[in-house]
């Protein structure tokens, strides 16, 4: 049975400290990236906390627009749920929407279907495009937002001539109804529209509409005294004496939890922005793999000496306190070169039985002083690895000699 020397790994293994020196780095990179994003995410938390609220004195809220609709006459409730912003619908009530998109498919379709023939006012907030076409069946967003967000009417709607310019540009639309005012143009596409019911109720002194609006902030509390944004939403949030203030939440029991998957959450863009950057990762590492083909053999540039690798690797077992992997190293060169001299095939070099026997008649030398040179125990310091070196090589010449 033959045994084969291996080098311990205890000593050379990468210790706890070593492991901290090695990432302390990425893990300080990661920490800071990871505190800037909470920082971020509080701080825009901050800054829109209560869009788009009639209650919220935020700069992002609409408690200003709220309360000068109070002024002339007009009440202001804030619902939550669909099955609440279906039963307020009616001739003397306007409906605001303030976010569209978070509606599922069917609560949009069934908000519609409570919104058309009521003879009210439905005011849908920058619906995109999936969202516009179940809620204003025949309009049509487009992909491209308009440049610009202070824009002019440029329409025959009384309430648009009246306000003037006014900060609508944002999402852009088109629509197929012929009747529609489409006002506040953006490269000929509207910022806002104005759709009448085809088939006002009976008795109807004012027929309902939908306003279709392109940006939230004419709502907003600070862009409210800009422009005309003020006249503008007075005059399209006041023209009933209810308004019912829909904050569709995700929350909302109507919505079934099927209905809603993971990437639905996710803001628009998100999904290209992602596939935009592996891509990007996929070129990166194709960029910085190897090169293809066969490896083409060079010269190098610079002959380096045995001496100089072996000083080296000495001094990174030093470094690494791993003496035990270099006395083990010394000494497995030291049988591989033995071995031959001494009539040992060099593939039981390692084999203590085999070895010691035959070096023992060559020197007629004691078996347990060999033994515990070539295959004992670590050395304790670099003293006492220095002296193995020593001892090695004495044992060497001795067997050298003729």
């Amino acid at each position: 049975m033959t045994t084969e020397a291996t080098l311990p790994t205890t000593s050379a293994s990468p210790t706890a400290r070593h492991l901290w020196t090695r990432a302390r780095g990425i893990t300080l990179a990661l920490v800071l990236l990871l505190a800037g994003a909470v920082a971020i995410a509080v701080v825009r938390s901050d800054a829109r906390h209560g869009e788009l609220d009639p209650r919220s004195a935020d700069p992002y809220g609409s408690r200003a627009v709220a309360e000068l609709l109070a002024d002339r006459g007009v009440s202001t409730r804030v619902v939550t749920t669909l099955d609440d912003a279906r039963a307020a619908t009616g001739p003397d009530t306007t409906l605001l929407v303030a976010v569209p998109d978070l509606l599922t498919e069917r609560q949009q379709t069934e908000l519609h279907s409570a919104t058309a023939g009521s003879g009210g006012r439905t005011v849908l907030v920058a619906p995109g495009g999936s969202s516009v076409e179940r809620l204003a069946p025949g309009v049509t967003a487009d992909p491209a937002i308009s440049f610009d967000s202070t824009l002019s009417p440029d329409c025959d709607l009384p309430a648009a001539r009246r306000a003037g310019t006014a900060d609508t540009g944002g999402i852009r639309y088109s629509s197929t109804h012929l009747q529609a005012d489409v006002c506040y143009p953006s490269e000929r596409l509207a910022t806002l529209l104005r759709i009448p019911e085809t088939s006002p109720p009976s008795g109807e002194a004012a027929p309902g509409d939908t306003i279709v609006l392109g940006a939230r902030d004419i709502l907003y509390n600070q862009r409210l005294d800009e422009h005309g944004n003020a006249s503008l939403a007075l005059q399209l949030l006041g023209s009933r004496t209810h308004l019912v203030w829909y904050l569709p939440t995700l929350s909302d029991a109507t919505a079934p939890e099927d209905e809603r998957g993971f990437f639905d959450l996710l803001p628009s863009g998100w999904l290209w922005g992602t596939l935009q950057l592996l891509i990007a990762a996929a070129l990166a590492a194709l960029w910085r793999a190897r090169r293809l083909g066969p490896l083409v053999h060079e010269k190098l540039p610079v002959a380096i000496r045995a001496s100089e690798t072996t000083e080296g690797r000495a001094r990174l077992y030093r470094k690494a306190n791993a003496r035990d992997r270099a006395a083990t190293a010394l000494r497995s060169a030291t049988r591989t070169r033995l071995a031959p001299l001494v009539g040992v095939p060099v593939a039981q070099a390692h084999a203590p039985e085999a070895l010691l026997p035959a070096l023992s008649a060559h020197l007629h030398g004691d078996g347990q002083s060999l033994h515990t040179l070539l295959f004992g125990p670590p050395p304790r310091d670099d003293a006492a690895l220095i002296t193995l070196a020593d001892q090695l090589d004495a044992l060497e010449r001795e067997v050298r000699r003729p």
